[in-house]
């Protein structure tokens, strides 16, 4: 499955995005991307803050789950594209360190088809798929940071 296939909506991450922003740590990052605390309700941890917003906006079509900034975890719920109603999928996304580097991110994406008798059932997923979302949380995470600097 296409990264192009996984954008047909957009819906939810602006408004999750402008949240978690609004509750980043202010200050320079000194050019190194570190300095992305993020405030959650359990306090303070260290996610890079531009990989969790640009997840969170390249993953705006998908209904999200659960997000955890202190944990620097996205569970999206399955979403079934219109246009394939006997498929559906959901993302995981884990940010593993503070720095905006590809070893900080790993995507796992899970796919079900809808059997004969209605009932969902566990189908393959193109391991070149999770590396495409990754590419495209990097790279808005990376434009984001740009952005930050420019200003």
């Amino acid at each position: 499955m296409s990264l192009k296939k996984l954008r047909p909506i957009k819906i939810l991450a602006a408004a999750i995005a402008a949240a978690t922003l609004a509750g980043c740590a202010s200050g320079g990052d000194g050019g190194d991307g570190r300095n992305s605390t993020l405030v959650g309700s359990k306090g303070a941890t260290t996610v890079n803050r531009y990989l969790w917003a640009a997840a969170l906006e390249t993953l705006n079509f998908l209904p999200v789950g659960q997000a955890d900034p202190i944990a620097g975890l996205i569970l999206t719920d399955w979403y079934s594209n219109p246009e394939t109603p006997n498929e559906q999928f959901k993302v995981s996304v884990y940010i593993l360190d503070s720095a905006l580097r590809a070893d900080a991110l790993r995507v796992s994406v899970f796919h079900q088809m809808r059997d004969d008798t209605g009932q969902w059932a566990e189908a393959a997923v193109n391991p070149a798929t999770a590396r495409e979302i990754e590419n495209a949380i990097l790279t808005r995470a990376r434009q984001l940071r740009l952005n930050q600097i420019d200003d």
